[in-house]
């Protein structure tokens, strides 16, 4: 890895919390000691050389009245490619991992409605003839990882910071069609120049303060986990991320995921279903580290600490990734 000093601190920064105001970048630069035009080449340098993956919303499909859920193929190696590109060509298919083990692909299905995700999968298995594990939340303990990279040349992982949501109690807030114009626009990432909400609202055909103003509703209302930079942790060092996962008694799940789900090395933590006899696990944990040695200790430490509750466990680890662009809305 390969950071000047700029890139480290914008990246280190501002992995959320991007200023809402007219010209953002201005203002960020002057908080970084450069000019706006200096910021913004390094923000389009540091997509280009894939140290970011997006620089943008982060939108969640489910407040946003969606569907979410984790899938997994066991593919023949030998048509491993072909099945890779079949799958990426589903708009729906935000994530997409090679991991080690017999299921060996594993995808995140984003979709505009909760029923689109079984039609969604029955498309998949109709043109790969797989069959298709479907692993939706059934509680979520935690999601969020923020690398702090704390030299030059060295990345760590800590717990992202949240922002405060409007409580969950309130009126659901659903989106409108300047809304939606709004996300179509920006889910790809902002645009990287001086005035980028105004850029926008030219283009949705309203002001930039109205785009402002909803950027903001939604991420009071956690349509928007955040905004900033999406670092790529392979290409910033953390070369290894193991999906770890858990059988746990079921009537134990819910305080031992609220454990797991503290620890600051566990970026995600959900129970999910069984599928049996083919997959026991119940809880998955996802732990990133340099090496695989230090993902190794990591789950030894989550292993002492669900105790007799461990019945077994696996380490999934990840050897690619097929794709990664999060949520799509269709234009």
């Amino acid at each position: 890895m390969q950071l000047n000093q700029l890139e480290f601190r914008f990246i280190n920064q501002y992995q959320g919390g991007f200023l809402l105001q007219q010209r953002p970048f201005l203002s960020i630069a002057k908080q970084l000691n450069c000019s706006e035009q200096t910021l913004l080449d390094t923000i389009g340098g540091l997509l280009d050389k894939s140290f970011l993956t997006r620089f943008g919303p982060l939108y969640d499909a489910v407040q946003l009245g969606g569907g979410l859920t984790l899938a997994a193929m066991s593919v023949e190696q030998d048509d491993y490619d072909r099945i890779a590109h079949v799958v990426n060509a589903f708009p729906q298919v935000a994530h997409n991992y090679r991991r080690e083990h017999e299921l060996n692909m594993w995808f995140v299905l984003a979709t505009e409605s909760p029923d689109e995700i079984e039609t969604t999968i029955s498309a998949i298995e109709k043109k790969t003839s797989l069959k298709v594990y479907n692993f939706p939340k059934q509680q979520e303990f935690y999601i969020g990882l923020w690398l702090d990279l704390a030299e030059i040349g060295g990345v760590s992982t800590v717990p992202l910071p949240v922002a405060p949501m409007i409580a969950s109690g309130s009126i659901r807030y659903n989106i409108d069609d300047l809304d939606r114009k709004i996300i179509s626009e920006t889910q790809c990432g902002l645009p990287l120049d001086g005035e980028p909400y105004k850029t926008i609202a030219n283009i949705i055909g309203c002001t930039a303060n109205e785009v402002i103003l909803r950027l903001k509703k939604m991420l009071d209302y956690g349509i928007i986990r955040r905004i900033g930079a999406v670092p790529n942790h392979y290409r910033l060092g953390l070369k290894a991320n193991g999906m770890t996962v858990w059988d746990v008694p079921d009537k134990h799940a819910q305080v031992l995921g609220e454990v797991i789900g503290q620890l600051d090395f566990v970026s995600h933590c959900y129970l999910r279903p069984r599928h049996l006899p083919m997959w026991g696990y119940n809880l998955f944990a996802m732990v990133h580290g340099h090496t695989r040695d230090e993902v190794e200790e990591k789950s030894r430490q989550i292993k002492v600490l669900l105790g007799q509750y461990c019945h077994s466990n696996d380490i999934l680890f990840s050897s690619a990734i097929l794709k990664k662009t999060g949520l799509r809305l269709a234009a």
